[in-house]
């Protein structure tokens, strides 16, 4: 569960410093270069520990996999309430057939 909530916590930050600069397109660009760089220097603070914490109980891919899965779920809500865009129907269902894919790489065979 440590894992899930540190993994949580590093995207919040990768999603803000990797689109957050999209609702300000007039700032230079070295300047959103600069402030992405910051922002992302939290997410490895917590994006590390995470996979260190999680390697053991879970595997390289399968850590990959719930990275993943927390991504989108970060953005979809990032895209929606930050930069106000609509989540449509294709998305989702793109979306569930990646969740499709956490049943094949977590299925003990």
């Amino acid at each position: 569960m440590k894992t899930i909530i540190l993994l949580s916590i590093s995207n919040i930050f990768m999603t803000f410093a990797w689109y957050g600069h999209l609702k300000y397109k007039s700032s230079p660009l070295l300047l959103v270069i600069f402030v992405s760089w910051g922002i992302a220097f939290f997410e490895y603070c917590f994006q590390v520990p995470a996979n260190r914490i999680g390697h053991g109980t879970f595997n390289a891919y399968q850590l990959k996999t719930i990275q993943e899965v927390i991504t989108l779920v970060v953005f979809s809500v990032f895209s929606v309430f930050y930069l106000k865009e609509q989540l449509r129907w294709n998305y989702v269902i793109g979306f569930l057939f990646i969740i499709l894919a956490v049943f094949f790489i977590f299925k003990k065979w």
